[in-house]
């Protein structure tokens, strides 16, 4: 399962020459692709069942995280009435 490469690029005429916006919307675009997580990613071997492990945790923190959101939105609901 391969992933694509990611091209990020950007233009000075994007950002008017400016120098800094530049590097800026150039660290967002890497980030929104991944492109550094990917590299670390794959900077070592990892076992199979090492990746399934972190992955499920993540998941589990996602799904923790959406729960936390979801319990304060309905208190604030509550708050209201």
């Amino acid at each position: 399962m391969a992933k694509k490469a990611a091209h990020v690029s950007v233009h000075i005429k994007e950002t008017r020459g400016n120098v800094e916006k530049l590097i800026r919307k150039f660290i967002k675009k890497a980030k929104k692709v991944k492109v550094v997580e990917q590299v670390r990613n794959r900077q070592y071997y990892k076992k199979p069942s090492v990746k399934k492990e972190e992955k499920r945790r993540r998941a589990g923190r996602a799904r923790q995280r959406e729960q936390q959101k979801r319990l304060k939105a309905q208190q604030r609901r509550d708050r209201r009435k």
